[in-house]
């Protein structure tokens, strides 16, 4: 799927006519592994860590059409969506949700005449594709609210399992569900009025926030890309406390800590997130 077009690849198998993804696609399970070790004068090495690498994707793709000239618009049609730069690849389950990743082009493609094709209605070939981020992206969000009900009586709805109030303030635990199996990197979103705004991990981990939003204004902090905006799309980042924490959500089920200043009815606390994984299968 690009910006102006979108290929189903199983128009073969539901119309008779269009592409088709074949068996033998490779680079869909786990990622490429870059670990890191210390060689020290001793025997053996100390494991250092990790981190995954990009994966190519080998696609073998079948073109059906009805004529010469139909097969021919087919072969347009890919060749303009690959060259049109990166695009995103999804992988369907059959409740209609997706996994997708952002791949480009990196080669394939080619086909030899009298064994995949003879250039009347129809061709077999191999797209290799590479995504840069090693994993894959649901299609729906994670999102959970608290918000305050009364001033002065705290974040009172949303998913709370533990509560403190004080007369101008409101903490809440927020139970976070992530169905993926890596780490998902939320975006918190802060309504005013309200100030110190703080997101705590599961593990302790701390995002803290020391400005003040007046009623109507919103606060975005993105983790993914470490950065912190306003409604208007005003960097606030030098507001944070040194050293923060854009932590990820975990896979499965944790308990995080929000807790944001001088509340009232109209303040809130949104945090949403995508659930990625690393294999589609």
């Amino acid at each position: 799927m690009s910006s102006t077009d979108t290929i189903n690849l199983d128009d073969v198998l539901l119309f008779g006519t269009g592409m088709q993804a074949l068996s033998g696609a490779t680079g869909l399970g786990f990622p490429e592994v870059s670990a890191q070790w210390m060689e020290g004068a001793g025997d053996g090495a100390v494991y250092r860590g990790s981190r995954l690498r990009s994966r190519d994707i080998d696609l073998p793709i079948h073109l059906v059409a009805d004529s010469r000239p139909r097969l021919q618009e087919l072969v347009a049609r890919l060749e303009l969506m690959l060259a049109s730069g990166p695009v995103q690849l999804r992988w369907y389950e059959d409740d209609g949700t997706y996994w997708s990743t952002q791949v480009a082009w990196q080669g394939g493609g080619s086909w030899t005449y009298g064994a995949d094709t003879i250039g009347e209605r129809d061709l077999t070939t191999v797209i290799t594709l590479r995504a840069g981020s090693p994993y894959w992206t649901y299609s729906v969000s994670t999102s959970e609210m608290v918000r305050n009900t009364g001033a002065g009586r705290g974040l009172l709805n949303g998913s709370l399992t533990r509560l403190r109030v004080t007369a101008s303030q409101a903490i809440g635990s927020i139970r976070l569900n992530n169905i993926g199996t890596a780490p998902a990197y939320p975006v918190w979103t802060v309504a005013g009025p309200g100030g110190n705004f703080i997101a705590r991990s599961p593990t302790g981990q701390q995002l803290r926030w020391t400005g003040t939003l007046a009623a109507g204004e919103r606060l975005i902090l993105d983790c993914r890309t470490a950065s912190v905006t306003d409604g208007t799309g005003a960097n606030r980042y030098a507001a944070l406390t040194t050293a923060p924490k854009f932590w990820p959500v975990p896979p499965g089920t944790s308990v995080a800590v929000a807790s944001l200043d001088g509340v009232t009815t109209a303040s809130s606390i949104t945090c949403t997130f995508q659930p990625r994984k690393r294999v589609v299968i």
